[in-house]
């Protein structure tokens, strides 16, 4: 095991200006290596053979003075140094697409190609009309969306793959910059042909004898077991869980179940799928929801036109509840 003091040896190494003598090549092949954790499948993905590619290895090791891999029973693996050099160089990596990308965008103005991650549930209801107001200010301007929960887009975001992030904001990072734009509050939904849809208030008592569609995954479901185990009411009771909005909508208009969801979900469902939120007081759950981009980075001149257009989406939708 290395020492402290044999540690910041190596980072000194690794942050000394003489790493970039290196050869690019070199760092690339580096790099695939330690994807790939075997030199045999790594030299057969990059063309070379398994011993230029030992030879490239070598090069990078005298550069930094220190051993970048170790041999396993299954290949090879990362030394702390190994490990200290990769994280370096995916740093230079997406900082180099940074500069790569605003000098296009200088060129470009408003064109360009904005990748964005939605949450499951709230994309259709505010990031969809946003991409639309963004086609008529920037018909130039192409758009890519990833639809995930936010613990499966943070990765994305955090390899450069996304600018921003439209969802819950739950987690706390010193490296994220967020900002909330709306309290999504959960309501219970049902159609408007449930024995239930037309009173003007609706108990606990009621809705736990019912079977519930809910969302798989969904972390504020264990509110609502607290809540009902608080009051002394059995849990409800569900039929269905799946990820599906579509599901879980048409499934809920056409039977007796009950559904779980944002207000906003219910609300951009209602008309066309004759859904009504049932008057629900002793249930009140929400969760704050906004955007969400790395700290310290370049934000595309599209990205941040898009980001002022969420805002303003945001407060009409907050204006119109």
């Amino acid at each position: 095991m290395l020492t402290a003091a044999q540690n910041l040896r190596n980072h000194a190494k690794l942050t000394s200006p003489s790493i970039f003598v290196i050869n690019v090549r070199d760092i690339e092949y580096f790099t695939v290596v330690a994807e790939h954790g075997h030199l045999g499948r790594a030299a057969e993905s990059l063309g070379l053979s398994q011993s230029g590619l030992s030879m490239s290895l070598r090069r990078m090791e005298q550069h930094v003075q220190a051993k970048l891999f170790k041999r396993t029973p299954k290949g090879v693996e990362l030394t702390t140094v190994g490990s200290l050099l990769l994280s370096r160089m995916r740093q230079l990596r997406l900082a180099h697409e940074d500069v790569i990308r605003e000098v296009a965008d200088l060129g470009q103005g408003l064109a360009g190609h904005l990748r964005i991650g939605a949450s499951r549930g709230i994309a259709e209801d505010i990031v969809a009309p946003s991409c639309t107001a963004l086609a008529r200010v920037a018909p130039k301007a192409t758009v890519k969306i990833a639809i995930g929960m936010l613990h499966e887009l943070l990765p994305l975001l955090d390899k450069g793959e996304m600018e921003v992030i439209f969802s819950g904001i739950s987690t706390r990072r010193e490296d994220l910059y967020q900002e909330k734009l709306i309290d999504d509050n959960f309501v219970v939904y049902a159609s408007v042909r449930h024995r239930l849809a037309h009173r003007k208030q609706v108990s606990l008592t009621d809705i736990a004898r019912e079977q519930w569609v809910v969302p798989s995954t969904f972390i504020l479901w264990r509110e609502v077991i607290r809540t009902f185990e608080q009051n002394g009411t059995p849990p409800p009771k569900i039929a269905i869980e799946t990820n599906s909005a579509s599901i879980r909508r048409r499934v809920v208009s056409c039977s007796d179940f009950l559904g779980f969801g944002s207000r906003l979900f219910v609300q951009s469902s209602k008309r066309r799928f004759k859904l009504v939120e049932l008057p629900v007081t002793q249930l009140s759950v929400s969760r704050p929801v906004g955007f969400t981009y790395r700290k310290n980075v370049y934000l595309s001149p599209i990205a941040v036109r898009f980001i002022e257009i969420l805002r303003a989406n945001a407060k009409q939708i907050v204006r119109d509840l």
